[in-house]
């Protein structure tokens, strides 16, 4: 009797979602002429279906948003680690890696082959409402590329002039005095001072941010970032003039906020961040550039758009 692995999986009725989000391309799909996709929730959904299908493995607690190169490939030949590609290959498709309209409606129709969940859709609810919310996001397509342009060096070159800005006590500053909120905590609303205060320059000022809304608050910054609102996108890939986020405790709660300059040694990096100190990472009074390491807390880039 052949494995489950060696026959094309049993099929169902497409699972209902809103439509196909957007073609899907890892990071090596660029030596193919193709932009490799930025991160969203719509790769969750995948990596659970094919996990549920049995060739990724768990726990779904753990997948990102990523589409690497292990996922769409395969990291080996293990069944359990073949991805969409082992996915595609079953199902005598193109075994690309690539996520086109085939392969998404391939993960709507396949059931799960065995273990607790056999004979049940491989793309569950959960997933369907990752997929829908990623719909909902891209519509279709992947969002234009953002170039490296006026608004994120104007961003860093004012970060870089108010380099040694102290508070005057009690988190009483010109950018809090600005946006509206003095006497608060204020690494958000320095941010905000460095992309939206142009002394009129208006082609040099995001449209992502805005004084006395947009932002003050590091996890509202994160999450618009995570749905793609306000121009705002998560990007692994940061570059100068990309906003950083901290979560010093992994809580999921991030706690601070600075503007990346550049890269260092392996998995380092420098950012200019309001608000910090050697001794207090988010409330030091101070205006600093900073060493940080990308893994020696939860980290998210967020990229803003021209």
């Amino acid at each position: 009797m052949s494995e489950w692995y060696e026959k094309g999986y049993a099929g169902g009725p497409m699972v209902k979602v809103p439509g196909f989000p957007r073609p899907l391309y890892p990071p090596d799909a660029a030596e193919h002429g193709k932009r490799p996709s930025v991160e969203g929730p719509d790769v969750i959904g995948y990596k659970r279906t094919v996990w549920r299908a049995g060739r990724w493995e768990g726990p779904a607690s753990s997948f990102d948003e990523a589409y690497s190169n292990g996922f769409a490939h395969g990291r080996s030949g293990n069944v359990g680690e073949t991805g969409i590609a082992g996915v595609q290959r079953q199902q005598h498709l193109d075994a690309t890696g690539w996520i086109g309209e085939a392969t998404f409606n391939t993960l709507r129709s396949i059931r799960c082959p065995e273990g607790p969940h056999a004979g049940e859709m491989a793309m569950d609810a959960t997933a369907a409402k990752l997929i829908a919310e990623a719909w909902e996001m891209f519509g279709g397509a992947e969002p234009p590329p953002v170039k490296n342009g006026a608004v994120r060096l104007a961003a860093l070159e004012r970060a870089r002039a108010e380099l040694g800005y102290v508070e005057a006590s009690g988190n009483r500053t010109k950018y809090g005095d600005w946006y509206g909120m003095d006497g608060n905590p204020w690494c958000a609303m320095f941010v905000t001072w460095c992309f939206e205060h142009g002394a009129g320059d208006v082609e040099r000022d995001s449209s992502s941010f805005q004084r006395g809304s947009h932002y003050a608050y590091c996890p509202y910054m994160v999450d618009d970032a995570r749905h793609g609102r306000n121009g705002l996108l998560t990007t692994d890939d940061p570059i100068p003039g990309d906003v950083v986020l901290f979560d010093w405790s992994r809580d999921t709660i991030y706690d601070h906020v600075g503007i990346f300059e550049r890269a260092v040694d392996g998995s380092g990096f420098e950012a200019i961040e309001g608000n910090t100190s050697p001794s207090n990472n988010s409330n030091g009074g101070q205006v600093m550039r900073r060493t940080r390491d990308r893994y020696a807390q939860g980290t998210v880039f967020v990229r803003v758009a021209e």
